[in-house]
């Protein structure tokens, strides 16, 4: 993190007795991969512009388990999820926000039968909520009129029906929303979910992020909008295979907003 970006720790805010209005959980992605590390730092300069008391664990957080739930490992994930919600309980943590679709599903509907219960957002979810509140405002700025079409994460989507709200931050950018043939409850998967992320292809015709690609590129975008961070790297993994690099961006949620603002 650059000097300049706020983030206090949770074991920052007890030393002063205090609680923040939420919890940041980075994930994995957002605090490893040097892409999705950009998702975070935009996120993070909104929440500041918005003046948002928050926290993150830092070094005391851990995987939510979900790779290890998805790739069939229940002990470890239990493992896993035990000792994030001894760290998440023993800070009285009731409000939790996360960028990943992955972390949301699975400390929103994994961990309360282990005694995680938490009110969880998506970080879309929550920019939304900042925006009804007058507390954050959009201006289109440079995307104003651009063609965006918006790839709908599994796991926030069709896991947890959560469709409208990033898609209406992408239209208060005053952008042309277009939707791909499969969109919504209806969305195809980027090809990484379920612990594919991590490991090879197997043997088939055509790779998942492929087909995707092709569906958001049927619809000509300038911006192919993610909210998560390995649909981020699917797609643009697709762009590349299909040599369009210079032509389509893709570009978290949060970053279109922190670009707009020129943060």
């Amino acid at each position: 993190m650059s000097e300049l970006l706020k983030v206090p720790t949770m074991a920052e805010f007890m030393a002063q007795g205090k609680q923040p209005e939420v919890l940041f959980w980075v994930g994995c992605s957002g605090s490893f991969d040097d892409r999705a590390k950009k998702i975070t730092k935009a996120f993070v300069k909104l929440l500041n512009k918005a003046n948002v008391e928050f926290a993150v664990l830092g070094t005391e957080e851990s995987c939510t388990g979900d790779p290890a739930k998805r790739s069939g490992n229940e002990f470890l994930f239990q493992m896993q999820a035990v000792t994030n919600i001894e760290v998440l309980n023993a800070y009285e943590v009731k409000k939790i926000v996360t960028a990943c679709p992955h972390c949301f599903n699975t400390i929103k509907n994994e961990y309360p039968e282990l005694g995680g219960n938490y009110e969880v957002m998506h970080h879309t979810q929550f920019l939304k909520t900042l925006l009804d509140e007058r507390r954050l405002t959009i201006e289109g700025g440079k995307f104003k009129g651009k063609r965006i079409t918006f790839h709908d994460p599994c796991y926030l989507g069709r896991a947890n029906n959560v469709y409208e709200a990033p898609r209406e931050l992408i239209q208060k950018l005053e952008a042309e929303l277009v939707e791909m043939k499969n969109c919504k409850r209806n969305g195809l998967c980027c090809g990484a979910g379920g612990a594919q992320m991590f490991k090879d292809a197997e043997k088939g015709d055509k790779e998942v992020n492929i087909e995707r690609t092709e569906q958001a590129l049927d619809v000509k975008p300038e911006i192919i909008a993610a909210g998560c961070p390995f649909c981020n790297t699917m797609m643009t993994d697709g762009i590349k295979a299909k040599e369009k690099e210079g032509d389509v961006e893709v570009m978290d949620v949060a970053e279109l907003i922190a670009n707009a603002q020129d943060l």
